[in-house]
Formats: C-alpha cells, structure tokens, sequence
C-alpha cells in the first residue's frame, strides 16, 4: 500500500538513500528504461525528471513499465525471501543425520556459499555452523534423558565416532555426557542465601567459579530452582569462607563496581555466550537496547533471539541483563521481576 504522508520529494529522497525501508510503501519507474524499481534499488541512480510513482507494481505495469530485473519489485520483499530461505536452511539442519555442509545448502538455496552464510547470520545471529551444534547438542541431550545410553546419543545426534562427540561434548553440554546423563551426579556446587536490599539472594559455584546469583522473595523458593537445575549434583551449604563471597556479591549489588571481577562459570549455547559478553560490556550506570546488543555482536537482525539470550541468564548482576532495555528507554521484562530491575538501575546510576 502507497504511504499516503509521504510526498513526492520525500519519495525521491528515499530513492537517493536507497531507503529500504519503503520498500513496499511505494515504487517507482524510469522513462528513460522503460523499467520499475524498489526505492532500495542498487541500480544507477536515474534522473528526476524521468522518475514516476506508483503505488504498486500493478499500477507501474499497467503504465507500461516493466519489473527491474535487479531489484525484482514484482517478487516477495528481499527479506521476507530471505527468512523463507533461512528457515528452509534451519528445517533442512535439523532434519538432517549430520550436519550438512554449507556448500549443499547453499546450493539448495540457489545462493552462493559466501551469500547464504552472510544472510544465515543476519537473520538467526549465529552462523550455519554454530546452529547445527546448537541443535546437536539438543538431540543429545533428549537422547541422554530419554536411554541413558551415551553410545546411543551420539549416534543419534549425527556424531559418526565416539573420538568425535568426547571431543565437542563438554563444549555441548557444559560438563561430561556421564555427568549430564545422571543429572550432574558428583558435581559438588557450593551454595548460600543471604539478603540484600532486592530481597534473597542465592549465590552458588562450582570450582570453575560462580554458576548462579539467583534473585527472589523466597529463600526456600531459590534453593528449590537450583535443586531443579542440578538434580543429582551434590549441593554443599556454604562454609564462612563461601559466606564471605555471598557478602563481597551482596557489596557489589549495594555499591556497584565498575568491573564485577569474580570468576563465573557460565553454560550456554555460542550465541548465548556472545550476548552474556555484550552484556558485561555494557558500563555501570548506562543502558543498551536489545537491538544495540544485536549490533554488538554482528547479527543485528537477531533482536529477538538476544532477548531469548538474556531470559537465559541465571547469573543475575554479574552478567547484567537489567541493563538491557526497550528501544524508548522503558523498562522490558527481568527473569527476576522489572522492580528488582529498575533498582539495580537506580543504584548503578547513584555509584
């Protein structure tokens, strides 16, 4: 549909800057061509004086113009052809018994290798790669849950060679397939609740370092969602020297530092890893958006899966998803509540 408010210098502006913006809003054609573009349209910038609009490409042919073979305005909008052909590649991954190769699906795509794994990242922010090993390490997982057999699972999710799937299954599961399968049996995970002005706090680490700043009203409650995490590690209450950790991680909730400088022992997919760093570069007392973190990280398209990034996030402070906010500066949900948010905010703005 034509945009009503937007004149005809305004359309001619948007031709300049190759806006894409409005694309689909407007289109527009070329006398001296005889064709019909996008306002994004790469080709040779013509001159005014041969420019016309028109409001649809129906409009532009019953005028006599034919579609741009370049831009082809008459075709879907090239993103939504292009998140067809990224969801096309994802069904394709994750139907597959191994990963295929970027080169056969590029192929399936009709674009070149370089192409398809430019648009892939631009539109899930993580790389064709990096999906197929997201989506592995969820095959082995159900199939660890569902028979126990690590022979079993591995064959399952696409790994040809035990050597292979030892190889990555740390990386995949964030501990050993032994470990995972019996519900993190003889992990030993440090832990104690204290208070802090945000109400309880649970602090809890493995010997790598910190694995869970939980925020909450219920002590008990807390206890209980590191118990479902860790279901058969070995939970250990916490000694005076782990209660001298939850007090220094109480302090820096209180009196925010500039660099939250205690080791942490994080688990997450590649992507996830990629937000939580963006996240702590994010200053004390400042704020991004959920689409300045997607710049950040090189996959400006992926501002949903950033968020999905941040929901994820079991270390609270440490890694600061409370700084990550709406693109008017409004405060969007906190897997602890927009309250204990909007406080920590206060308090970093106050340091």
């Amino acid at each position: 549909m034509m945009n009503v408010t937007l004149g005809d210098e305004a359309k001619w502006s948007a031709i300049v800057a190759r806006d894409k913006n409005q694309d689909g809003k407007f289109y527009y054609s070329v006398a001296s061509t005889g064709v019909y573009c996008r306002p994004s349209c790469a080709a040779r910038l013509a001159l005014r004086r041969n420019i016309a609009f028109h409001a649809t490409p129906a409009d532009a042919e019953a005028a006599g113009f034919r579609p741009c073979k370049r831009c082809k305005p008459s075709g879907p909008l090239l993103e939504a052809h292009h998140s067809h052909i990224v969801g096309m590649a994802c069904r394709a991954i994750e139907a597959a018994e191994s990963p295929p190769q970027l080169a056969d699906l590029a192929q399936a795509a009709g674009l070149s290798p370089y192409h398809f794994h430019r648009i892939f990242k631009a539109a899930t922010g993580v790389t064709p790669k990096a999906y197929a090993d997201a989506h592995r390490a969820v095959r082995v997982r159900q199939e660890l849950e569902k028979s126990g057999a690590i022979t079993s699972a591995f064959y399952e999710a696409g790994f040809n060679s035990s050597g292979r799937f030892y190889e990555k299954s740390t990386q995949l599961l964030g501990m050993s397939p032994t470990r995972y399968r019996k519900g993190g049996q003889a992990m030993m995970i440090h832990f104690a609740v204290g208070q802090c002005t945000l109400g309880a706090i649970l602090v809890a680490a493995t010997d790598k370092g910190v694995c869970a700043i939980l925020l909450g009203d219920d002590p008990q409650a807390l206890v209980q969602d590191l118990q479902d995490r860790f279901s058969r590690a070995e939970l250990i209450g916490g000694d005076a020297e782990f209660e001298i950790l939850v007090a220094r991680i109480v302090g820096m909730i209180e009196q925010p530092p500039q660099v939250f400088d205690l080791p942490l022992d994080v688990m997450g997919t590649a992507f996830q890893q990629r937000v939580w760093q963006a996240l702590r570069d994010i200053g004390v007392g400042k704020t991004a958006s959920y689409a300045d973190i997607a710049r950040a990280i090189g996959a400006p398209k992926a501002v949903r899966a950033v968020a999905g990034a941040c929901a994820a996030n079991t270390i609270a402070v440490a890694i600061p998803c409370h700084r990550v906010v709406r693109m008017n500066g409004s405060l969007s949900g906190y897997a602890w509540g927009v309250e204990r948010k909007r406080a920590l905010l206060e308090l970093e703005a106050a340091a």
